[in-house]
């Protein structure tokens, strides 16, 4: 028993010492916590002090950005609205003057006007003093004088009048003359065929003279079809075993002839089988048209070319020009105009484009009005060729002034194609003959030193004496040189005569 009652008075004592003891602890660790918060409270409070005086610190350096922007801008508006005043001011300063200026000139024009009102009072005193001491020295009065003035006025302008109608007669003459050999021209270009024998006929061989009863028909409807078809004249004669097709449009022709030989050929003739006959050779022509153009297009190496001139120059190959054939001629100035472009360091494509197809306009010149260098512009214009090609075409016989290389060189070669010996019907003993003749008809004229028959025959040089010929009969040598060449030889085209005249002073230095 005792040891129990030990016992729980030792239980007693821990139970008070721990609770002592806890409520030390508690007290302690509830110091600590005060002390903490303390300490936070304080930084807390010292932090909240910095920031607010930091956040015054901004709001005054704020305030004063503000204050210093505000007088900046203050201050510039104060300077803008002084310099306003300032241009203001002078405006103001020259309108016075201006206005000071136009009171000073309107009182120098009151000042003038009143001059001149004087000055006019003055004339018009002297002016009647005048008139009466001129009529009393005349013994004519103002309307006598008037009257004869008149009449002399009137016969000067008489004389005039008859002077201007006689020159104004004189250029329409001149006009009417040039116009006239133009017309005349442009008509033989047109509807003349270059040859009679050899280019405006076809001849068509026969089995035998028989066929040509079977050609002429019962009453003449197989001929008359055949010329009604194709546009042609049919020449029957008595040549033997022949027919001869006649005509002025190549194609045309053709078609004729090849109408008529397959007619020949297949031997029934009558109207149904000959129209069927003639629409199979049109065909064939337009085929070998169209080939023939895309045969000298790719020759020459011109591509891009349209189909329609590609035709209009296939058309070339049935047109001859004093027996050269058209398209052959068009293929030679193509290949010089190249070749003297590729020289001369020109547009080569563009020279050769245009001697290619520069007398297209001689495959419609029958169709359409003007000169087949105009015909052939508009066609390659209508067919979007480009301007210098356009331009060559124009000036290669003269009709515009050439200013490109391209276009002289065009003109260049379709002369040397043309002119060139062989190239057209005449031969070589005819040629050289001319042109001796030529030589010695310039040789002739007094005062010719020496004569040269150059471009084939197509200008001639006359070197004159300079002692014996001055520059008026230089002039004068030219036009009767000329007079001469018309009146006595027979040549293609035109010969241009140029009279040279040269005075050299040759002095030795001894």
């Amino acid at each position: 028993m005792p040891n129990i009652g030990g016992m729980f008075v030792t239980a007693g004592l821990g139970l008070i010492g721990g609770y002592l003891i806890r409520r030390f602890m508690a007290e302690a660790r509830l110091g600590s916590a005060e002390r903490a918060a303390r300490d936070i409270v304080d930084r807390a409070r010292s932090e909240a002090e910095g920031k607010r005086r930091e956040a015054v610190l901004e709001a005054k350096e704020a305030v004063q950005r503000l204050r210093d922007d505000f007088e900046r801008t203050s201050r510039e508006h104060r300077a803008e609205f002084q310099r306003q005043e300032r241009r203001l001011t002078q405006k103001e300063e020259s309108l016075d003057r201006k206005g000071e200026n136009l009171e000073r000139r309107d009182e120098n024009l009151h000042r003038k006007e009143q001059e001149i009102k004087q000055l006019e009072d003055r004339l018009e005193e002297l002016q009647g003093k005048r008139i009466a001491e001129l009529e009393r020295v005349a013994a004519l009065s103002t309307q006598e004088a008037r009257e004869l003035l008149l009449k002399m006025a009137e016969e000067d302008l008489r004389q005039d009048l008859a002077r201007m109608i006689r020159d104004r007669e004189q250029e329409a003459r001149q006009e009417a003359d040039r116009r006239a050999r133009e017309v005349i021209a442009l008509a033989i270009q047109r509807c003349s065929a270059d040859q009679v024998a050899e280019v405006s006929v076809s001849v068509v061989a026969l089995p035998s003279d028989e066929m040509k009863g079977r050609i002429i028909g019962r009453e003449g409807r197989n001929i008359r079809t055949l010329e009604s078809l194709t546009g042609m004249d049919l020449i029957i004669d008595d040549t033997p075993e022949a027919v001869v097709v006649s005509g002025f449009d190549p194609v045309r022709r053709e078609v004729a002839r090849v109408a008529l030989e397959r007619l020949v050929a297949d031997g029934r003739i009558h109207p149904a089988r000959i129209e069927e006959m003639v629409e199979k050779a049109q065909k064939e022509v337009d085929d070998r048209i169209r080939q023939a153009g895309e045969q000298a297009a790719l020759t020459t190496g011109i591509h891009g070319l349209h189909p329609e001139l590609i035709k209009l120059l296939g058309r070339l190959a049935f047109r001859t020009s004093y027996g050269q054939n058209v398209l052959n001629h068009s293929l030679e100035v193509a290949y010089l105009a190249g070749i003297m472009a590729a020289e001369l360091g020109a547009d080569v494509a563009a020279a050769r484009r245009a001697g290619l197809i520069h007398d297209i306009g001689k495959a419609a010149d029958h169709e359409v009005e003007g000169t087949h260098t105009a015909i052939g512009v508009e066609l390659a214009r209508k067919y979007r060729e480009t301007s210098p090609v356009l331009h060559a075409m124009a000036a290669h016989h003269g009709e515009v002034e050439a200013d490109s290389v391209e276009a002289v060189l065009v003109a260049a070669a379709d002369a040397l194609s043309a002119a060139r010996p062989g190239a057209r019907r005449e031969t070589l003993e005819a040629y050289v003959k001319r042109l001796t003749k030529l030589e010695e008809l310039a040789d002739s004229f007094e005062g010719v030193e020496k004569a040269y028959a150059i471009q084939a025959g197509r200008e001639i040089r006359i070197i004159v004496k300079p002692e014996k010929v001055d520059d008026l009969a230089a002039i004068k040598l030219a036009r009767d040189v000329v007079k001469r060449i018309e009146a006595e030889l027979e040549y293609p085209g035109q010969v241009k005569v140029t009279v040279l005249r040269e005075t050299r002073a040759v002095e030795y230095a001894k």
